[in-house]
């Protein structure tokens, strides 16, 4: 019995076998190493984009007191956003939103001045969340909104906050 693991072992020990074994390690520890850079280098600027919205972007919330808290509160309550980045803007100080990254509108409440907020945009790269209940926006305004850069409209909570989450990944920050 010695003797045929002993031959067993020989036959593996000759020199082709040595040089495949030795070619096919050295080719898959390339391909480790190559999916490792992938992933890292596909993966670190996304979380590193996230980390940079949720810390320094502010989210101004367009609409009245009441929805303004009830928005707020939900934001808080997902322990994802600071309250320090969540701003209120009344509608008759649009212009103090110039500065903002990211807009989420109530249309029930600021719908009529969907147009002045779009324009205080400075410019694309500011995204607009338009919180809508189903069909309460009409289709002329639907279809102009349809047409803007960097515009979600939601109708669910559970959709706003995935929504925002989205427009702040999607959207650059500009440090200056």
């Amino acid at each position: 019995m010695d003797n045929l693991f002993n031959q067993i072992a020989n036959f593996y020990n000759h020199p082709l076998f040595i040089i495949v074994g030795g070619i096919t390690v050295t080719i898959a520890f390339i391909a480790f190493i190559y999916r490792l850079t992938c992933w890292t280098f596909g993966i670190t600027p996304i979380v590193f984009r996230l980390g940079i919205a949720l810390w320094k972007r502010k989210v101004a919330i367009f609409g009245s007191v009441e929805v303004f808290e009830s928005i707020k509160s939900s934001l808080l309550d997902s322990k994802i956003f600071k309250e320090k980045n969540i701003v209120h803007i009344k509608s008759d100080n649009i212009d103090k939103a110039k500065d903002e990254t990211i807009f989420l509108v109530d249309w029930e409440t600021s719908g009529d001045k969907i147009e002045q907020i779009f324009s205080s945009r400075k410019n694309h790269q500011t995204a607009v969340v338009i919180y809508a209940k189903p069909a309460s926006i009409p289709q002329d305004k639907m279809s102009d909104i349809a047409n803007r850069a960097n515009t979600v409209v939601v109708n669910f909570r559970g959709r706003l906050l995935n929504d925002i989450l989205t427009s702040l990944i999607t959207t650059s920050y500009d440090r200056n």
